[in-house]
């Protein structure tokens, strides 16, 4: 009778803690970056990303420029996760000699169950600091000239095992443009997806769509496609971008590449975590 009773009160106990379990969404993107973007994603707390970016020559400069390849630009970051919701990053581009840092706070997770929550929801910014000597020393240069700043609210749903969808409301402030035609506020909205091939392969797009009357010619609206390659520990990203800038300011209000006449820059990132402070690393489900 006491082995019933006992096994009753352990059935209730599983019950009443299935009742309110919480199901996290996980992996909505591989990585930090679907492309050239941010994705919804942060570090987890103590995690340490290193980031290695390359963008080569456009594809139609043909065998003579092993169609890039004899061209490139690269990007060094470090993102480092304060706690699971709050990541900071520094990075260096040869692209303008720029040097850029950024914060991301992760302030909704995706959940059914005991908390329901349809999306993920980040927030994002950035400064740029672009290093390369003045050009025009007839005019007045302030070092604040030199600084750019970016503001993104990113906002995600993964939608099946397979399919994650995101758009990135975006503003970008430059405290110095080339034109009277040009605005120093853009703003533009980015939609992101991630398709899942295989267990451990997707393909991603992003897109920036930048509102009418804000950017001069030959500026171009920024398109991305690309695959990641998620392995333990690693993620590679290989991808096509008519973008060569890997900060926010470059790619998003200085991209001049035109896919239809095939100016088209191979890249890749590649990531590595590192696990610095706490006990040893294991990716977060949440």
């Amino acid at each position: 009778m006491k082995t019933r009773f006992l096994f009753l009160i352990g059935i209730l106990a599983f019950g009443f803690q299935a009742f309110g379990q919480t199901e996290w969404a996980y992996k909505t993107f591989y990585d930090t970056r679907i492309v050239n973007g941010q994705s919804v994603e942060t570090n987890d707390k103590g995690v340490m990303k290193m980031v290695i970016s390359h963008r080569f020559g456009r594809l139609n400069g043909g065998p003579y420029e092993l169609f890039g390849l004899d061209d490139a630009n690269m990007r060094m970051g470090f993102d480092y996760g304060i706690t699971k919701w709050l990541t900071i990053g520094v990075g260096r581009s040869s692209f303008q000699k720029l040097y850029d840092g950024s914060a991301k706070v992760k302030f909704l997770s995706q959940s059914k169950g005991d908390k329901n929550m349809p999306i993920s929801a980040s927030f994002f910014t950035n400064v740029n600091i672009n290093s390369l000597k003045f050009t025009d020393l007839e005019r007045k240069n302030y070092a604040t000239s030199r600084f750019g700043y970016s503001y993104q609210l990113l906002l995600a749903r993964k939608f099946h095992d397979r399919f994650s969808f995101q758009l990135m409301p975006t503003m970008v402030h430059r405290n110095l443009v080339a034109t009277a035609a040009e605005k120093h506020d853009v703003f533009s909205i980015g939609a992101a997806a991630r398709v899942l091939l295989t267990k451990h392969f997707t393909l991603n797009a992003e897109y920036y769509y930048t509102l009418p009357n804000q950017l001069a010619e030959p500026y171009k609206n920024s398109l991305s496609i690309g695959f990641d390659v998620d392995t333990k520990g690693h993620v590679f990203q290989l991808h096509f971008t008519n973008s060569r800038g890997m900060a926010e300011q470059p790619f998003l209000t200085e991209t001049t590449g035109d896919w239809l006449k095939g100016d088209i820059h191979f890249g890749f990132n590649i990531t590595r975590d590192f696990k610095i402070t706490g006990r040893k690393y294991r990716p977060s489900k949440e």
